[in-house]
């Protein structure tokens, strides 16, 4: 080893050498960690310990480039001198605090998504306050910053007794020599980070070896480069006509007709009798996954409350998010689209006047709120909901609205505030503010609509103390909390004049966790959604439905007459076998129907699975179902297409 490291560049081949070896680790840790949901077959997980191997070269060689070229150029005469020392340990101690907090980060990202950093990560580099805040809360911050400043002084230490220190500030080589050593390292950084592709790991259906072959830090930037995909480029694609064809079979209900024959009019009249308007809270429940309730399994009663409005109300035991963040499960609830590639439309640009169930809410003369017990900033959210005709209500920071935005902003007041963490004010300080602003339309004789989306059950799991009987900290102590608010605002509500003419619906946004074994986990998205105190009797919908069904199925309950050009269905106007739901990532699409998965990738590739019925797992067929697969791309394409193009805006 001497001859590769007494020298000038002794130093930087050390710190790669270094950072692949920890990556090495790192990667021997999630594959133990998630052990029981990798396939054990040598040449896969072989191909990915390799794949990853290559990466982490790339990624390794990408943080000590520059540091090459100036090892290279620097003057032989300065070598050693105190300029080049202060260089080279000033640059050297921001990159090993680099790689060792990524390292870090990385754990609990793992923990939480199952994959390597994606987009979800990018997106939190905008939101410091939120992300800052929650890393605070839910890590001994001081600690982490301590180990890391003790992990970047032991290298030092190691280096120095070593001798490559000694090494990197005494060869003074002329730069002719130099470049033997500078050229290859350029050569082959640069060409390893022009080759390789996230995508080149993706080469199995088993989640974890994929992301096994991945490197974090190299994950993170393809997502940065990638966060929008333009659905023309990268996936399967039906002719434009063929493809609205099949759509505008599959939207239309039994009580729908189109109002146009134009090709591309997905407009229908939806016909209803007798509709009654009453008041609509639609309660988005953050992360509050379908395997909480005592309904599906659980035994730790975590959420008597829900559990008991479930047997007084419209259940929706088969239901399924779109994804697998807050903003696909708002994009799921209020423009019931499938979950189209990239960002969720929410996060997008020109994403205002879009229709939506506020274009038929307003039509319907009802008031929409959007009621968040942060600062709607964040996410996008205030820009959409206001873009879409809410007024907001949330804790203003200082952070504008934008200009193209006509709408009027609450800001929740310290003096409503008894408790407040990184994400927002707890839940019993938000239905507060539902039931102030339900009270003030109530006086106004105005029909309200409120979206309300809570905050308590993330991490880092906080919340006011002596409420329930867990200590805080924790993801079932969390959901205790929030259904413990729930059921106090609803006992409150219940206390309202406006309650008896006020219909709840409560959902979740999306599911605790999406890890697991394949890229989407169909079980990871089961979540539940009940519509109570509707005149109706209680009911349970065993049918499968998807969250973007949520909202036309509660208006078909209202028997309204309404244009739509939803994708959603009402599920009570389906035929048999009609029954599907739309579940995705950012970069994978799937819709289930029949027993059968068809999955779409931004690889252009198409895949059907099997799905057995006890616990959801998939099993590729070789001879798909070629109706099934038109279907699946011409539902998502159009929806691609109709954003992208502007055809989702209402006409003025």
């Amino acid at each position: 080893m001497k001859k590769y490291i007494n020298h000038r560049f002794s130093l930087l081949f050390s710190i790669v050498f270094l950072y692949v070896n920890l990556s090495f680790l790192t990667r021997i840790i999630f594959l133990v960690w998630t052990a029981k949901d990798v396939d054990f077959n040598f040449v896969p997980l072989l191909r990915a310990f390799l794949t990853g191997f290559v990466f982490d070269i790339s990624a390794g060689l990408s943080f000590l480039l520059l540091y090459a070229v100036y090892l290279l150029l620097f003057p032989k005469r300065w070598i050693g001198s105190l300029a080049d020392k202060v260089f080279t340990y000033f640059y050297l101690s921001i990159v090993l605090i680099i790689i060792f907090f990524s390292l870090m980060a990385e754990f609990p990202f793992w923990d939480e998504f199952g994959v390597r950093f994606n987009f979800i990560a990018v997106d939190y580099l905008i939101y410091t306050y939120e992300v800052v805040s929650n890393i605070n809360q839910s890590y001994p911050l001081p600690l982490i910053i301590a180990v890391l400043l003790a992990l970047v002084v032991g290298t030092f230490f190691l280096l120095h007794k070593k001798g490559i220190l000694r090494n990197t500030f005494s060869d003074k080589r002329s730069i002719r020599i130099r470049a033997v050593y500078a050229v290859p390292v350029l050569l082959i950084g640069f060409l390893l980070l022009g080759v390789m592709k996230n995508k080149q790991a993706d080469f199995s259906n088993n989640l974890v070896v994929n992301e096994l072959g991945k490197n974090g830090v190299f994950s993170f930037f393809a997502a940065f480069r990638s966060n929008e995909l333009d659905y023309d480029i990268f996936y399967p694609k039906l002719d434009d006509k063929e493809a609205y064809t099949i759509l505008k079979k599959t939207l239309l209900q039994e009580n729908q007709q189109y109002t146009s024959e134009q090709w591309d009019n997905i407009n229908r009249i939806t016909k209803g009798e007798n509709e009654i308007r009453p008041n609509i809270i639609l309660i988005a429940i953050e992360s509050f996954s379908g395997d909480f309730l005592k309904a599906f399994g659980n035994k730790d009663n975590l959420t008597p409350n829900y559990d008991s409005l479930a047997n007084q109300s419209i259940f929706f035991t088969n239901l399924y998010a779109t994804g697998t963040r807050t903003v696909r499960g708002m994009e799921a609830l209020t423009l019931c689209v499938p979950p189209t590639p990239g960002n969720s439309i929410v996060r997008r640009p020109n994403n205002e006047h879009i229709f939506s169930i506020a274009t038929i809410l307003q039509q319907k003369n009802y008031h929409p709120y959007f009621i968040y017990g942060g600062d709607g900033y964040f996410d996008n959210m205030n820009n959409f909901f206001g873009g879409q005709g809410f007024d907001i209500v949330d804790r203003d920071r200082g952070n504008p609205l934008s200009d193209k935005i006509d709408t009027h902003r609450y800001n929740i007041s310290d003096n409503e505030v008894s408790f407040e963490n990184a994400w927002g004010i707890c839940d019993e300080d938000l239905y507060k503010q539902a039931i102030k602003y339900a009270d003030k339309s109530n006086n106004a004789n105005t029909p309200f609509f409120q979206f309300v989306m809570t905050t308590s059950n993330h991490k880092p799991y906080t919340f006011p103390e002596g409420k329930i009987d867990l200590p805080q900290g924790n993801r079932n102590a969390a959901v205790k909390y929030t259904d413990y608010a729930l059921g106090k605002f609803i006992a409150e509500a219940q206390q309202k004049p406006w309650f008896k003419n006020t219909v709840f619906v409560i959902v979740a946004d999306h599911c605790a966790s999406s890890a697991g074994k394949w890229e989407i986990n169909i079980d990871k998205h089961h979540i539940p959604a009940i519509i109570y105190n509707l005149p109706h009797e209680p009911q349970k919908i065993d049918r499968l439905a998807s969250q973007i069904d949520v909202m036309p199925t509660l208006f078909g309950y209202l028997n309204w007459n309404y244009t739509t050009a939803l994708y959603g269905k009402d599920i009570n106007q389906m035929k048999a076998g009609e029954e599907r739901a739309f579940i995705g990532n950012y970069r994978t699409l799937g819709l289930l129907q029949d027993k059968l998965f068809t999955q779409i990738d931004d690889r252009k590739r198409v895949k059907q699975f099997t799905v057995s019925s006890k616990d959801q797992f998939l099993t590729e067929v070789r001879n798909q179902n070629k109706k099934l697969v038109s279907e699946t791309i011409s539902y998502y394409q159009t929806a691609s297409e109709r954003f992208k193009n502007g055809k989702m805006k209402v006409k003025k």
